[in-house]
C-alpha cells in the first residue's frame, strides 16, 4: 500500500493527467507551519535536494511560515543537506523543562537557527542561484503584541472570536509581513488579495526573519524590530498563513509543490476549529499536494504524527520524546523516493486525485 497519497488542483491536474509531472514546471514550493509535524516532511525534502530535482531551469521560490520556513532556510544554504541534518538534530535534541519560559524556549530555538545557520554562509544563501527564500511573518497588533502572558492570551482570545465571524477582522491583531529573497518581491505579494508589507532579506535580518517565523504565540517570545522592517513584535507566520492563503504560481501553467502533513488546508491558525473555513479553490489551482496516507500514519510511533502535544506528554521523558521522533523521520525517509518513481513512471497519472 502507497505511503503517500496526491491531490492536485484543477490546473495541475490537468496538467498531470495529460502529459504527466516535470520538476521543471514547480516555480515554488511551500512549506505550511506545521510546528514538529514537520519532521516527516524530511525525507521528502532530502531527496529533492540530494537529487537537484528543483531549480535546474529557472530559480525556485521556496515559500513557508514557521516550520516551513527554518526547512527551506537550510535549503538556500552552502552544504544544504548537512545543513538540513543538523537542523533535524538540533530540532530533535533540544530540551524543554517545566521551568521554561517564552524567553527561555526563545534562546533554545535561537541555539537552534545558529546551529545549523552559519553567519558566514548567509551571504552565499542570499546569492542562491537555485532557490529565493520567502518567509511568512506575523506582526502583531494591539493586545497581541504584549509580552505580559495574561494579555497577549486575552488579545488571542479577541483576535479568535473576531476572526470567526470574518477572517479579514485578524488583519487587526497581525498583519502580514513577507521577507523575500531576490531582485523583487515574489508575485503573489501583488495581487490584488493580498494585505501586508514586504522586506528584503539581507546578513543582518535573515536569521531574525527565520526565528520570527516560528515564535509561536504564548510559547515563544516574539521578535522586535527587525532590521529594514517596520518596528513592532514578530510571531509565528502561522497566525495569518497557516497553510495556503495565495496563488504562489509565478505563471499559469506553473505548479507549487506541497508537502503537506495532513489532507486538510487551513488557512490560518485561529482557523483549526472553523471546519468549513477552506482557501477560496483559485489559489488551489496549481497546487500539488503530497501528503501521508493513513496507512503510513499506522507506521509511526503510536500510530501518530509528532505534534507540539509531544513537548507536555514527555517533559519528563527526554529520551521516549527524541526516540520516537528519531523513529518519525526513519519511517519517513523513503517518501521522497516514492514521489519520484510515481513522476518518473509515469503512474502518477493514475493515483493522482483532484484537489
Amino acid at each position: 500500500m502507497s505511503n503517500i497519497r496526491i491531490k492536485a488542483g484543477k490546473t495541475a491536474y490537468d496538467i498531470i493527467k495529460s502529459g504527466g509531472f516535470n520538476f521543471d514546471a514547480v516555480s515554488a514550493y511551500f512549506g505550511p507551519a506545521a510546528g514538529p509535524r514537520w519532521l516527516i516532511a524530511s525525507g521528502f525534502d532530502l531527496t529533492l535536494l540530494k537529487n537537484g530535482l528543483l531549480g535546474r531551469s529557472r530559480a525556485v521560490s521556496l515559500i513557508g511560515s514557521s516550520a516551513g520556513a527554518w526547512r527551506f532556510a537550510a535549503w538556500v544554504q552552502p552544504e544544504a543537506q548537512k545543513s538540513y541534518e543538523r537542523l533535524l538534530e538540533s530540532y530533535i535534541n533540544v530540551k524543554y523543562t517545566r521551568m521554561d519560559t517564552p524567553a527561555t524556549v526563545g534562546e533554545k530555538l535561537t541555539a537552534t537557527i545558529n546551529d545549523y545557520i552559519e553567519d558566514e554562509a548567509i551571504s552565499f544563501a542570499l546569492a542562491n542561484k537555485k532557490y529565493r527564500l520567502t518567509i511568512l511573518t506575523a506582526r502583531s497588533r494591539n493586545l497581541v503584541a504584549s509580552g505580559n502572558q495574561f494579555i497577549q492570551k486575552t488579545g488571542l482570545a479577541i483576535c479568535y472570536l473576531c476572526n470567526f465571524f470574518n477572517r479579514n477582522n485578524l488583519y487587526n491583531f497581525a498583519e502580514r509581513v513577507v521577507f523575500y529573497n531576490g531582485s523583487k518581491p515574489p508575485a503573489f505579494c501583488f495581487q490584488p488579495h493580498f494585505r501586508g508589507k514586504f522586506v528584503r532579506l539581507n546578513e543582518v535580518n535573515f536569521k531574525f526573519a527565520v526565528m520570527a517565523s516560528g515564535a509561536i504565540p504564548l510559547v515563544v517570545e516574539g521578535v522586535r524590530d527587525i532590521y529594514g522592517a517596520p518596528r513592532g513584535v514578530y510571531r509565528d507566520g502561522g497566525l495569518v498563513d497557516y497553510h495556503l492563503t495565495h496563488q504562489y504560481a509565478a505563471k499559469p501553467g506553473d505548479i507549487v509543490l506541497f508537502f503537506h502533513h495532513q489532507e486538510r488546508i487551513i488557512p490560518g491558525w485561529l482557523d483549526k476549529k472553523l471546519v468549513k473555513r477552506l482557501p477560496p479553490q483559485d489559489i488551489l489551482s496549481n497546487v500539488l499536494m503530497v501528503f501521508p496516507s493513513q496507512s503510513f500514519v499506522e507506521k509511526l510511533p503510536g500510530e501518530r504524527i509528532p505534534d507540539r502535544t509531544d513537548f507536555l506528554t514527555y517533559i519528563d521523558d527526554h529520551a521516549a520524546r527524541t526516540n520516537n521522533w528519531r523513529r518519525a523521520v526513519e519511517i519517513a525517509a523513503p517518501l521522497g523516493e516514492e514521489f519520484i518513481e510515481l513522476a518518473e513512471s509515469g503512474k502518477i497519472k493514475d493515483i493522482v486525485e483532484r484537489l
